[in-house]
């Protein structure tokens, strides 16, 4: 992993925002949790700097129920190839995550407990939501938020609104999530979503 997207972007612009983790004993398990829709390039360099700090990562598919919605085009099965393919070409081991998808719950304390009952055991969550940061905080789990790369560039929100409205998408996504997106908007999903 010594040629990875998190250690050739500038990382000049987080160092002073995000506490530096040199005194961070690895751990052996992490958690990310994120919706991916879709799987962009941030969310990669979050993936290679979690697995920097842990030895296996679970990476938490949210809001598995949704698709077909402008917040939710894609469906979990989608969401969970556009991981899949994109750690596999970046060559990270395949042993170190698993992928796991999981509805919504109707409350807070649900929803965290029911992550607690489908992901095995775990030492810290990664994750750059305030909310998901604050749950687990008042649970007392160790979390982390991870810088991010040049957001607001690259969020899931911006890929959606230039897909939408036939912008340079592209340029957000790994190609093998570029490759799996072409013939779902191909096939009309984004036509008449609202964004």
């Amino acid at each position: 992993m010594s040629n990875t997207l998190f250690n050739t972007i500038d990382n000049s612009d987080f160092l002073g925002q995000h506490p530096d983790h040199s005194d961070f004993i690895m751990k052996q398990t992490g958690v990310f949790i994120g919706r991916f829709q879709p799987f962009h390039l941030g969310h990669l360099a979050t993936v290679e700097y979690a697995l920097t700090l842990v030895k296996h990562l679970y990476i938490v598919v949210g809001s598995s129920q949704k698709s077909h919605e402008a917040k939710n085009p894609f469906t979990a099965g989608e969401r969970i190839l556009m991981i899949r393919n994109t750690l596999n070409t970046n060559r990270i081991d395949p042993s170190r995550y698993l992928i796991i998808p999981i509805p919504d719950a109707t409350g807070h304390a649900v929803w965290t407990a029911y992550i607690d009952q489908v992901v095995p055991q775990y030492e810290v969550v990664f994750s750059s939501d305030r909310l998901t940061l604050q749950l687990y905080k008042e649970k007392g789990v160790p979390t982390i938020e991870p810088p991010l790369l040049d957001r607001p560039k690259f969020s899931a929100t911006e890929v959606r609104r230039r897909i939408m409205e036939g912008g340079k998408w592209k340029e957000l996504v790994p190609k093998s999530v570029a490759k799996l997106i072409e013939p779902i908007i191909a096939k009309g999903r984004f036509n008449g979503l609202d964004g």
